[in-house]
């Protein structure tokens, strides 16, 4: 491994984990760039959702009260989800996933570039527990068919005016249930080669380390800046997917 492999994927891990220890999510997104500079697509899908799932491990115990207080609703987002992603990976064959994800991305930059810079932020209040496991559901089918499981949730999620500790109770053991499938499903493939793991334990320890950053600075903000960021986040999101398919990133 060269100097310039290894200082990528410490970036990766550095972008990765910061984004995951302050919203829960949006770990692809900071760091995917970074490793498929120096690594294969698959190989680099492999290390961040492994790096997603265990790095997420820690953001759950920051919420583990929230966690335990409101499980119905955790459970009606983490059941459907899981259903899902193996609902979208027999929809592979079918479904153009090239043209699903700017179909999606054109949401989340629609979505957060309206609300990102409004004064008011989206209020919906109301309990909505069947919207709540459809959300869960075609989340975790857009995991299986486009490797976008936190799109939805984050956009809905966003639009609810709870604490930010309840927000992230949700979303992050959502995309650690979904991811955690997907690494067990990228295993059963042979995703995870000498050469992977590898470049995991490189950029790993960097992770860590920023996660807790990330999760240091999820804890000053308050809860109206937290729902901001997350529909920045979305915003940055869309922009991502579309640069990533015409290949700017």
């Amino acid at each position: 491994m060269t100097l310039e492999t290894a200082l990528y994927l410490v970036l990766g891990g550095i972008a990765g984990g910061f984004i995951n220890g302050f919203a829960g999510t949006g770990t692809a997104l900071f760091a995917l760039g970074f490793f498929l500079s120096v690594l294969e697509p698959k190989s680099a899908v492999a290390i961040v959702a492994l790096m997603s799932t265990l790095t997420g491990l820690q953001g759950l115990y920051v919420v583990r009260r929230e966690l335990t207080e409101n499980k119905a609703r955790l459970m009606r987002f983490i059941l459907p989800g899981l259903i899902g992603v193996p609902v979208g990976v027999s929809l592979l064959s079918f479904v153009d996933a090239t043209a699903l994800r700017l179909i999606v991305a054109g949401f989340l930059i629609f979505y957060g570039g309206y609300f990102g810079f409004r004064r008011a932020l989206p209020r919906f209040e109301k309990r909505t527990p069947r919207t709540d496991a459809t959300v869960g559901l075609i989340g975790g089918i857009l995991g299986g068919l486009a490797s976008l499981s936190g799109a939805l949730p984050a956009i809905w999620l966003s639009m609810r005016p709870w604490p930010k500790a309840e927000t992230r109770a949700v979303l992050q053991p959502y995309n650690v249930s979904i991811l955690c499938t997907t690494v067990l499903m990228l295993a059963w493939n042979g995703a995870f080669t000498q050469q992977t793991w590898l470049a995991f334990a490189v950029a790993f320890p960097s992770a860590l380390v920023a996660v807790q950053i990330g999760i240091f600075v999820f804890r000053k903000v308050s809860d109206d800046q937290f729902r901001r960021t997350l529909i920045l986040l979305c915003l940055a999101l869309g922009l991502g997917i579309v640069f990533r398919e015409f290949g700017v990133l």
